[in-house]
């Protein structure tokens, strides 16, 4: 394969770090244009003056002048603001975007890549969860490849390679349980952020950790995968699977399974994605069946988990739903790793989000937008911020 020029919004973030992980063991693969973060500038320095991208963006202008002088001796140039990422994402000096920005900042930019006509290997599934019907469609237009970089999204990719014309009966999305499988409410209205953030098999950044312990993480996935495959709701699944080895699932309509297994290591799923068509060599720890004797299956306790529950309930109803549900979450995930409210505290400000914010049922983009806006501002006015 040659040379590919690689974009990453959100370096320093869980995703980003790996990626320059995945490219710095590949350097005559892929090659880093750009490198973009929302406040940590001593990271991104380091990462800027290691790779000698083309741009970096920080977010956060207070600290521009910081990274202006920082790299004043290279030939990089440094931009600041939210705006700057959409201008940055229209520039033609890459080949493929890594959409890793947290969250629904992640929207704009990857939007605008499409438009711009860039494949993107998209980490941030909230973008799809808020506008999937919006950035599919465009995608569709431009005839633009959206890879997936989740860990299940990436297995069911994988496992539909070779199957354009066989049809999909349903997909099964796996999940670990996180770390408070089978606990009960009595036990979780106590759970402190400390204890949240300790996942018992992925290393990942604070706010996708806490989506795992809620289950909100996979509600956020079925919506994700809703939009990636183009399913109906009642086509998409989830088991908890504790030892994380087996992905997800893809059932065919004559019953065959097909299965994308490893290691827990998202370092895999971002080299595919960035390498795709192609699988690269590397030196990863592989899977050894000796060590794990049994691989486990259970029903998600959606009346304990009620995160998951009212994800389900947002993917049924559609229109602007999922993207009120999002923007209250986030909100929610905040004020949790501040201490602000506690870790049951979060399903209610989401469900009260759900129930207050008006419902539409085929939103245009502004209408999106809009809809974010009054879903974090209840949101935020239920907590004591």
């Amino acid at each position: 394969m040659s040379q590919k020029r690689i974009a990453i919004f959100g370096s320093t973030g869980s995703i980003g770090t790996q990626a320059l992980e995945v490219i710095a063991a590949n350097t005559d693969k892929f090659s880093v244009e750009v490198l973009t973060a929302q406040t940590n500038d001593e990271l991104l320095i380091q990462q800027a003056l290691h790779f000698n991208p083309n741009v970096v963006v920080i977010g956060d202008e207070r600290k521009y002048q910081k990274v202006k002088d920082a790299l004043s001796k290279t030939d990089i140039k440094v931009f600041t603001s939210e705006s700057a990422l959409e201008e940055v994402a229209a520039m033609d000096i890459y080949d493929l975007m890594l959409a890793a920005i947290v969250g629904y900042a992640g929207l704009k930019p990857t939007l605008q890549a499409i438009e711009n006509g860039k494949p993107v290997a998209l980490a941030n599934k909230e973008t799809l969860v808020v506008a999937g019907d919006i950035v599919m469609q465009k995608a569709l237009e431009n005839r633009v490849p959206v890879i997936p970089v989740d860990s299940e999204h990436s297995a069911i990719f994988q496992c539909l390679v070779g199957e354009t014309r066989n049809k999909i009966e349903k997909v099964i999305l796996t999940a670990s349980g996180g770390p408070f499988r089978g606990k009960k409410p009595n036990f979780l209205v106590n759970v402190k952020r400390d204890h949240a953030l300790q996942h018992p098999n992925w290393t990942m950044g604070a706010k996708i950790t806490i989506d795992s312990a809620t289950l909100m993480n996979k509600g956020l996935e079925m919506i994700e995968a809703k939009w990636l495959f183009n399913l109906k709701p009642d086509q998409i699944q989830v088991v908890i699977h504790p030892q994380s080895i087996i992905h997800s699932m893809v059932q065919f309509e004559d019953g065959s399974l097909k299965a994308q297994m490893g290691l827990p290591d998202m370092k895999l799923p971002i080299q595919y994605a960035l390498g795709f068509p192609y699988r690269i060599q590397n030196d990863f720890p592989r899977f050894n069946f000796k060590s794990v004797s049994t691989l486990t299956f259970e029903e998600p306790d959606v009346k304990t988990f009620r995160n998951l529950g009212l994800a389900m309930e947002a993917l049924a109803k559609g229109g602007n739903m999922p993207c009120i549900l999002n923007a209250a979450n986030e909100i929610a995930v905040y004020a949790f790793l501040r201490n602000r409210i506690g870790f049951l505290d979060m399903t209610e400000v989401v469900e009260q989000t759900m129930n207050r914010i008006s419902f539409i049922e085929s939103p245009t983009l502004e209408e999106y937008y809009d809809t974010d806006g009054e879903a974090r501002s209840f949101a935020a006015s239920l907590i004591q911020m």
